[in-house]
């Protein structure tokens, strides 16, 4: 069974310490997923994840309040962290983030492979919108990141450990 893989690029005119700490934040994690009214309820619910740290997020997917608990598996500030889910709706997810450090910029890649519940059902659901619809939130939540890392540079960015 293939497993789908969304890889989303985004060039970010920001330090890469302020893209990374930027990207573990459960504060701006929900303010960049409003779309989904995204809210951390359980772990840890405010301010910088660490590995080891767990986060349960409460948010509305095509239309259903569904709970998902993440854990941060692997971390290397400011340069990759790994998210994988230990519980929610999907049958398993490994979300991956990189942080490459170039000339005036920060390329922040999303890496994002996962398994859909529900075997065949699931794969087809993947091919008709689940795909799409991840890719479009990936996305979604890596441009509100720019946005946030551009403006702010740091100046505002709470860069201490929780």
């Amino acid at each position: 069974m293939e497993v789908p893989v969304i890889v989303q690029r985004t060039f970010i005119k920001a330090p890469v310490d302020v893209c990374f700490d930027l990207a573990r934040n459960v504060d701006v994690h929900t303010q960049t997923t409003s779309k989904t009214n995204e809210k951390a309820v359980a772990g840890v619910t405010e301010g910088l994840m660490e590995e080891g740290d767990e986060v349960t997020w409460e948010a509305t997917h095509f239309g259903i309040r569904q709970r998902l608990t993440a854990r941060i598996t692997e971390m290397d500030r400011p340069h990759r962290f790994v998210d994988v889910m230990v519980k929610g709706t999907f049958h398993s997810f490994t979300h991956t983030h990189e942080f490459f450090e170039k000339t005036e910029v920060t390329v922040m890649v999303d890496t994002f492979a996962y398994k859909s519940p529900l075997g065949p059902l699931g794969m087809l659901a993947d091919r008709l919108f689940l795909e799409k619809y991840m890719r479009s939130f990936i996305e979604l939540r890596a441009a509100g990141l720019k946005k946030m890392a551009e403006k702010e540079k740091g100046s505002e960015v709470n860069s201490e450990p929780k």
